[in-house]
């Protein structure tokens, strides 16, 4: 199995529309396709998010098998631009194969490269597999809330 991890943009919403409306599902959302494209396009349009996909290459033939999506946020006081993962998406039949690994990897490379400082995410309290995923990575749980945990990957000894 060869897998491409790469940034789409505004021009390839396309390839993660599906994606994105079945991660909307996983938690808890109607289905809603037109949803699912207005959010990506005008995300994509305006610069406010950054998706990486992940592509299962076979025969020629790429398919995209999940996604990431991040989005820039800012310290006034230390005046850097950090980075959130807010969306990571693996279709069901790919997960428990690296592809996740691979996608959160893509996304702390790449916000790394943009001399952030941390990279954060938030997952449910129960999703125990991608919390075990995030601390394998090297992400480190903050204080819980009641819905979520948060994580936080330090890129400071990066920069």
């Amino acid at each position: 199995m060869k897998i491409e991890i790469r940034q789409i943009s505004n021009l390839e919403s396309n390839l993660v529309i599906g994606l994105f409306n079945k991660y909307r599902i996983f938690y808890n959302q109607e289905s809603n396709i037109e949803l699912a494209k207005k959010y990506i396009q005008d995300r994509l349009n305006s610069h406010e998010s950054i998706i990486f996909v992940a592509f299962l290459e076979n025969e020629n033939i790429k398919t995209p098998i999940g996604f990431t999506q991040l989005y820039p946020n800012y310290s006034s006081i230390r005046a850097i631009k950090n980075w959130t993962l807010n969306d990571l998406y693996v279709e069901q039949e790919f997960r428990k194969m690296g592809v996740g690994e691979l996608l959160i990897n893509k996304a702390i490379e790449f916000a790394e490269t943009k001399k952030a400082k941390k990279l954060e995410l938030s997952t449910g309290i129960d999703n125990k597999t991608e919390q075990g995923l995030y601390e394998k990575i090297g992400f480190v749980r903050q204080k819980p809330d009641t819905e979520y945990y948060t994580y936080t990957f330090d890129l400071q000894h990066k920069n």
